[in-house]
């Protein structure tokens, strides 16, 4: 057999084994897959669990939400946990909106402000300053709580919807400041603030004609969190207001409370709780992984 021939061979079996191999790999990649696709729903199902309790028992009659009966259907199908729960927490969900959203546009307007200034408009010490903001993150509420309550009592501050506005807005500085300081250093080119600068624009006419129409995305995502944080507060809610003037926190501790507890009602409640979050995360979900994404960049 000549050498040429030999070789031939040679590719000829090479292409034969191909083939196996590619299935080998196929039959590997698509047991990977299927491993994958069931971890996925066994972490899903792991996850709706708790959703399921929650909304079966909202449509239960209190005879139905014994121990015994959790996992099951009801027996029959009411609506009345859902009006106790609405009766209770309507008040509470207007106080809760009322404080929300002014907290959530305040805060996230002065970390725009704050933002810029450290991330285009440079001084001396801005590093330091910026320091100082972002410790203010690392500070937990129960070591605040008692000194910020003494504090608005000194001031003659009246406990309640008002009181947790200051409050919010002064602890969502931080965050909001880190978000859009990195936001603005990403998205923000360096030669639109000279040419502000060159044309006799100052910082506020900048920030204000300049970086202002270009943050959606950084107000999107500083409104999601800080309203988010707001409405699930709870902690802040039980020391500066009172339950006639509190948040919807405290409505819902105050359905769940006493001696003889109405499941059904307490889960309708935790539902309707939560659909103002839900509903800004529907709405606004889109643009907050874009906005998040837009200041990873830089930090």
């Amino acid at each position: 057999m000549s050498t040429a021939e030999a070789a031939t061979g040679q590719a000829a079996a090479a292409l034969t084994r191909k083939p196996r191999r590619s299935t080998i790999a196929d039959g590997s990649t698509r047991r990977s897959r299927t491993f994958r696709y069931l971890f996925l729903l066994l972490f899903l199902l792991f996850v709706l669990t708790p959703v399921y309790v929650v909304v079966v028992t909202s449509f239960k009659t209190a005879s139905d939400t014994t121990a015994a009966a959790q996992w099951s259907l009801p027996e029959t199908w009411t609506l009345e946990p859902w009006s106790k729960a609405w009766d209770v927490l309507r008040p509470y969900m207007i106080r809760s909106l009322s404080l929300a959203i002014p907290a959530a546009i305040i805060s996230s307007m002065i970390g725009s402000a704050n933002g810029f200034v450290l991330a285009r408009w440079r001084f001396p010490g801005a590093n330091i300053v910026f320091a100082f903001i972002l410790f203010g993150m690392f500070i937990p509420y129960q070591a605040v709580m008692l000194p910020l309550r003494t504090t608005f009592t000194e001031l003659d501050v009246t406990r309640g919807v008002p009181t947790l506005i200051i409050a919010h807005c002064i602890y969502g500085i931080p965050i909001c400041t880190l978000i859009f300081r990195n936001y603005y250093a990403t998205i923000v080119p360096t030669e639109i603030i000279e040419s502000a600068r060159v044309d006799g624009a100052g910082l506020i006419q900048t920030y204000a004609r300049i970086i202002l129409p270009i943050s959606i995305s950084g107000f999107v995502v500083t409104l999601i969190w800080q309203f988010t944080s707001v409405w699930n507060d709870f902690l802040f809610a039980l020391f500066l207001t009172q339950q006639n003037n509190g948040p919807v926190t405290l409505g819902l501790a105050a359905l769940s409370g006493g001696q003889k507890v109405d499941y059904a009602a307490s889960m309708a409640g935790a539902l309707i709780t939560s659909f103002p979050t839900l509903l800004v995360y529907i709405l606004l979900g889109r643009w907050f992984i874009g906005g998040l994404m837009a200041g990873a960049l830089k930090g």
